[in-house]
């Protein structure tokens, strides 16, 4: 969307404040990229990342991994040209019992980070 998120039906799910708050998911794995292109350790961006999103208001983070562009392989390193995907809930519990989960997911290659 013009906003960054994501664009899924679910985002119809989302108050006005939670949408906002929701920008923090996108925003988080922009990060998380350009540090593991970096050469930071992949392990220690993933934890940090998952307290980043939880903290802008997610009430839980299903998964944040770095995987195989292709395969979707987990991956430790930054050896080739990979996918970070995340999934994680946002807002109040609706009626029937559940938070609205978002997914997202970037490319990360030193080559385009260059």
């Amino acid at each position: 969307a013009e906003d960054g998120l994501a664009l899924s039906s679910r985002n119809a799910y989302l108050s006005a404040e939670e949408r906002v708050a929701a920008l923090a998911l996108p925003r988080a794995l922009k990060a998380a990229a350009a540090q593991i292109c970096a050469g930071a350790d992949v392990a220690e961006i993933l934890a940090e990342t998952i307290a980043t999103i939880k903290a802008a208001g997610f009430s839980s983070v299903d998964y944040v991994a770095l995987c195989d562009s292709v395969t979707l392989e987990p991956l430790k390193l930054l050896d080739r040209p990979a996918r970070l995907l995340a999934a994680a809930r946002i807002g109040l519990s609706r009626s029937d019992g559940f938070t609205t989960r978002l997914i997202d997911n970037i490319s990360v290659n030193r080559e385009e980070a260059q």
